[in-house]
């Protein structure tokens, strides 16, 4: 089968990571996957949430957000509605959990690591390159505090479906509208999986 794009069924798009993209953050990398792209940031704060204090251990959590033009018609901000969407609490919940698999939080320490992905341009697999970006940022940032213990191994994200009957990697938004299932698939870098979503329409 012939892709859109050309790609064989089993190709990835083409990645460009920008490591160091931004100079205040302590962990900051652009991510690009073919057309999606998404400004990842780490911080490491000297705090933790109330209910871990005492307890010698740290917290990592996501925020995700789309940038209101990302996908070719403007989408009102979050912070304009009072508060985010569905879909926004879910992705963000799956970037906390996947980069959660790999974290000891005792090695952490007493601090929490913020994880900020937002989306510049939308074409497909943003939460996937979301959760990829999110973990090359936040090794950045850790290793700048001397805290790449924490880090147990790496994790990375990429979307699987079938289309017109074919099963496919990596597909883009022409694909994915037109999918007849599709997956998000979350594994470590020694293959463990830490997370499986599948939809079907039919």
């Amino acid at each position: 089968m012939s892709r859109h794009d050309g790609r064989r069924p089993d190709e990835l798009r083409a990645l460009d990571i920008q490591p160091d993209f931004l100079e205040q953050p302590h962990g900051a990398v652009l991510y690009a996957q073919g057309r999606t792209v998404v400004l990842c940031t780490a911080t490491v704060e000297e705090e933790i949430p109330r209910w871990l204090r005492g307890k010698g251990q740290g917290w990592m959590t996501a925020e995700y957000s789309l940038l209101p033009a990302s996908t070719g018609e403007r989408t009102q901000r979050g912070v304009n509605r009072g508060r985010p969407d569905g879909r926004t609490v879910e992705i963000q919940r799956l970037i906390g959990r996947a980069l959660r698999a790999v974290c000891d939080f005792k090695a952490l320490g007493e601090r929490t690591l913020w994880l900020d992905c937002d989306v510049l341009q939308a074409d497909g697999g943003t939460r996937c390159a979301s959760i990829t970006g999110a973990y090359i940022a936040a090794y950045r940032a850790l290793d700048r505090f001397g805290l790449t213990k924490a880090l147990r191994g790496s994790v990375g994200a990429v979307s699987v479906g079938i289309v017109g009957g074919v099963p496919l990697l990596d597909l883009d938004y022409v694909e994915d509208s037109s999918a007849e299932t599709d997956m998000n698939v979350v594994m470590t870098g020694d293959g463990r999986l830490v997370e499986v979503q599948a939809t079907a329409e039919k």
